[in-house]
Order: structure tokens, then sequence, then C-alpha cells
């Protein structure tokens, strides 16, 4: 893991890294040392890592404790592009544009990032955890949208992870992985998102196998989650995590 910036302000320090030719920020409260719990935070689609409202939840994350780690996902942010994933993008705009199934597209598409993030992410991971400010303690993962159709395939794969926050999304190619995830999960849905039809969304929290799950509904449309869910997801986290 390679350092490349590091600032601090507020109590919060956030230094920027690369790993394997991941792109990554890692947020701590200022001075920290010993073990802490560590959250991992997913993006949206065509976001990237240092996103305003990424950058805002880590740093409310880091005031009350937590570590925090975001990566750019494959062929956002500043990863390169590869052939394969701009001729999947523009199938998918052009399958849009026809009125195909939105659900199924973005599926698709979810499914080829998937298979780089998840090995991305456990890299990430086992390196953050080795660090003298982390350490091996409790790790959760919050995610939504593109964020949860990643962080799906992750969460079935890898048992560090004791608890999520998910949603924003449907069940189309999650409903397998989704049925091997165990953990607590607090799990989002905007009633009347314009992009993900509520019926695929209750189906995706019904896949999950967490014996231990809530569903949080608002009214808005998808990207009008409401900004006090920040502080519900950090309860969350401190009642699985701490």
């Amino acid at each position: 893991m390679r350092f490349t910036s590091q600032t601090s302000s507020d109590g919060v320090t956030e230094r920027h890294f690369t790993l394997d030719e991941i792109p990554g920020v890692l947020w701590t409260p200022e001075g920290a040392r010993g073990i802490r719990p560590l959250i991992l935070l997913g993006h949206g689609g065509r976001q990237h890592k240092t996103a305003p409202h990424i950058t805002s939840r880590a740093r409310r994350y880091a005031t009350e404790g937590f570590a925090v780690v975001a990566i750019d996902a494959p062929n956002h942010g500043d990863r390169p592009q590869d052939e394969e994933f701009g001729r999947i993008a523009a199938r998918m705009r052009a399958g849009m544009a026809a009125g195909e199934n939105p659900s199924e597209l973005v599926a698709g598409m979810h499914g080829y990032l998937a298979r780089q993030a998840v090995a991305d992410w456990q890299t990430v991971l086992t390196a953050v955890q080795h660090l003298d400010q982390v350490g091996a303690g409790p790790v959760g993962y919050c995610g939504t949208s593109m964020g949860c159709g990643l962080g799906i395939p992750l969460i079935s794969a890898e048992p560090r992870i004791r608890a999520a926050v998910l949603g924003l999304l449907g069940v189309h190619g999650l409903a397998e992985d989704a049925a091997r995830i165990t953990v607590p999960v607090q799990f989002l849905v905007q009633w009347d998102d314009q992009m993900v039809p509520r019926d695929q969304s209750l189906a995706l929290f019904d896949a999950l196998a967490s014996p231990e799950k809530t569903l949080q509904a608002n009214p808005g449309k998808h990207g009008d989650v409401p900004p006090y869910e920040v502080d519900s997801s950090l309860r969350f986290f401190a009642r699985h995590l701490n």
C-alpha cells in the first residue's frame, strides 16, 4: 500500500493510496492508534471514491471512531476503462433506449464489474487491517445502488464482514448471493424509485437470508434518500461492530 497524500481537519485524517493499481482513500480519527471497527464504502454507478456523499459519510463515521475505506470500482474514477466495459455500457444504453428491462441490463453490468471488484475489496481489506491505526477489528460494508450490486457478491464471499447497509437495487442477478448472506442487514428502499421497481427491491430484501434484517423505506426517487439515514446507519454499525 503506497500512500500518496495525507490531510487532517475537524478531527479526521484522510489518506489517499494505491494498492496493486487500486486507488483508494482511508479515513480515520486523527491520531488513531490500535484496533477499531472498519467500514467499507461502495459508491454508485458513474461515481467514484471521493464523490461528495461518500466523503461526507466517511467523515461522519470517522468522527465516531470508525476507520473507513473507499476504492474506485473497476472502470470508475481514476481507473482505466477496458474495451469490454465500453461494449457492455453501450449495450446497456441502447437497451434502455429501446425499452428493454433496465433491471436486467443493470444486473449484467454489475455482474461484469463484480468479478474484479470482489477481489479488489478483499485485497484492500487485508492491507488496511495490517495498519496500526486500523487493525484486525470487525468489518462492515455500506453500499447502495451499484454499491449494493457489487457489495452483495462481496459479502457473500467474505466472512470478515459482519454487518451491512444495502439497498436501492433489485433482485436481478443477485438472488443466489443474497441467499448466502446471514449477517445483519439494514436495507434501504425509495418508494417512488424511478430506476428500480419497488417489487424488485422488496424481492431482493426477501432473498437475503439474514435472520436480522430491517427494511427502511422512504418516499421519493432514487437519489432522494433522506440525510438522516446516515445517522441511522451509524447507529446500526455501532450496534453490530462495537
